[in-house]
């Protein structure tokens, strides 16, 4: 176990030296990723997402491909097309982007809902198919998708289905004022996503996964889980609740949390804590919600006090 949190510490340490002052939101994405999961970053432009995701995949010394979309963006430009070779007289499949560690699907809403479902098999399924031929992708493999939750013309809303495939939504925000200043002076001569060194590699990452499986969680803790996601079902203000996927969702990600703090069993806190980043996402208001005055985050911390913790004993 303690070498497992040498390498995880080292991995937050290397992409702190690019993204200054934002330890919570760079832990979040990893959760995301020892859960086995792909990622969303919700956030304004200019506070570091598609940096963020260059440092992660820097440190980690994964391939990595950056998808920008927009409206004319076709699925065969993410997937791949396969051309004829009149030489060999047959067609050869030309892999796209989507064939990488980690590829970033730079504001996503901005592609049509054709084109973004052609997300949806290579991230549940870790395989794209193209005619009769199936092809599996490399592990580990991770999307990474930004949006801006702002600017909303010329844009396609992520559907229900889409967004139940992202493990985690996160915000990066605005560093506070002292690491902005930090963040000028280092950047002032440097290119810091330049000098950082691989600190581990995808064989790391898979056996981080791995033991992030393995740690311990108790039959209360399930119960907890359920029991939360539950109670997104049963709210008036909410009229669309979690899924069982996110159920599983909030479990990954509560062993993650576990593992990341050097545990090798989840407590009730380590569930309590990623509510908002797991389900947030994953649930639709109803109008009485609306009309008073809750968005999901808030909705969400008054379901989590409603719901009666495990003892830990």
């Amino acid at each position: 176990m303690e070498n497992y949190n040498l390498l995880i510490e080292s991995i937050l340490k290397n992409i702190g030296k690019v993204i200054i002052g934002k330890r919570g939101p760079i832990e979040d994405i990893l959760k995301g990723i020892l859960a086995e999961g792909h990622i969303l970053i919700e956030d304004v432009p200019g506070v570091g997402k598609t940096t963020l995701i260059k440092a992660l995949a820097k440190s980690l010394n994964l391939s990595f491909s950056r998808i920008q979309f927009t409206p004319d963006l076709l699925p065969s430009d993410i997937t791949g097309v396969s051309i004829y070779n009149q030489r060999d007289m047959e067609f050869k499949f030309n892999k796209g982007p989507i064939f990488s560690n980690i590829v970033l699907a730079d504001e996503i809403n901005r592609t049509s809902p054709k084109t973004q479902s052609a997300l949806l098999e290579a991230m549940e399924e870790g395989q794209i198919s193209e005619g009769n031929n199936t092809y599996t992708l490399e592990e580990p493999f991770i999307v990474l998708a930004t949006q801006n939750p702002i600017e909303y013309e010329g844009t396609f809303l992520l559907p229900e289905a889409q967004l139940d495939r992202f493990i985690i939504r996160v915000s990066i925000g605005y560093p506070s004022m002292q690491h902005e200043i930090n963040m000028m002076e280092t950047y002032r001569n440097n290119r810091p996503l330049d000098l950082i060194n691989t600190v581990a590699d995808g064989k790391d990452i898979i056996e981080l996964q791995k033991q992030t499986r393995e740690v311990k969680v108790t039959g209360d803790i399930n119960r907890y889980i359920v029991d939360i996601v539950n109670a997104t079902r049963n709210s008036s203000y909410i009229t669309l609740g979690a899924s069982p996927r996110a159920s599983l969702a909030l479990l990954r990600v509560a062993q993650a949390t576990a593992l990341i703090s050097g545990r090798s069993y989840v407590i009730p806190e380590d569930v309590k804590v990623n509510v908002t980043l797991v389900l947030s996402h994953r649930i639709l208001l109803s109008s009485l919600g609306k009309s008073k005055g809750f968005n999901e985050e808030g909705i969400l911390e008054q379901l989590i006090n409603k719901v009666a913790a495990p003892k830990v004993v």
